[in-house]
């Protein structure tokens, strides 16, 4: 038996080559129908375990827990046992006012407001997805018919920064279309590794509302951001079915 990794406990023994990714832990109950023969295989830490089939197609479902820092930490770790594309699927909040509750917002590059990805490479490089696997996760949000916007995020570490309306009306002004706190450590450190890797983000908080409030309501099953996640799920898990079926 191969060794386990540090964090994520899990070895190259698994044998799968795709990562679904969300940063809640119980998001793996509402992964879990999606999947055939789903089977949790750990909880370590942040890190729950899922495995299972969609469409024939081998799943590794993995929670990388709030911020950078663990979700680099997710991606080495998941490199190492032979992981070799990774879609997160995380909620964000809007800073345009066309961004609705329960939106796609599929990233095509993120600003990296983050200290994890800074740790690794210098400002001047950039975070970005894996050109295929993003049109694969486009593909599928409009085969599908969901609402979804391709576009700039943001990726940040703290809620609770005294100038965070200041800070959001800046990047707004720069066509960011929401932030969250993982997608540029993903996309610099997958870039890094040579990793393919892409991002889905359901928007749970509007334009202008309340961070705290509109997370409470996604927690207790607000019925458009739950949508959204569905959505986000089915986006993510089409897409690798894509990328499995073009050999990529």
């Amino acid at each position: 038996m191969s060794e386990l990794q540090a964090h994520i406990r899990l070895s190259e023994d698994l044998n799968v080559k795709y990562a679904i990714m969300p940063g809640d832990p119980a998001r793996l109950d509402r992964i879990a129908p999606f999947l055939e023969n789903a089977e949790e295989i750990g909880f370590n830490r942040e890190y729950r375990c899922m495995t299972g089939y969609y469409k024939g197609v081998k799943i590794l479902a993995i929670s990388t827990g709030m911020g950078g820092a663990s979700t680099a930490i997710a991606v080495e770790e998941l490199k190492n046992i032979g992981v070799e594309a990774m879609i997160r699927i995380g909620s964000c909040g809007a800073v345009q006012p066309f961004v609705k509750v329960g939106d796609l917002v599929i990233v095509s590059a993120a600003v990296r407001d983050d200290g994890a990805s800074q740790t690794y490479v210098n400002l001047k490089y950039p975070a970005v997805p894996d050109t295929f696997l993003l049109n694969c996760c486009i593909e599928a949000a409009k085969e599908n018919g969901f609402p979804f916007h391709i576009g700039l995020a943001r990726s940040h570490d703290s809620f609770y920064i005294d100038d965070e309306d200041e800070i959001n009306a800046f990047w707004a002004k720069r066509g960011v279309l929401g932030s969250d706190m993982e997608t540029s450590a993903l996309f610099t450190v997958g870039m890094l590794r040579g990793v393919k890797t892409a991002s889905i983000l359901n928007n749970v908080v509007a334009c202008g509302e309340d961070t705290f409030d509109s997370i409470s309501n996604y927690a207790d099953g607000e019925s458009l951001a739950m949508t959204g996640e569905r959505n986000e799920i089915l986006t993510a898990l089409e897409a690798f079915v894509k990328l499995d079926k073009a050999g990529k």
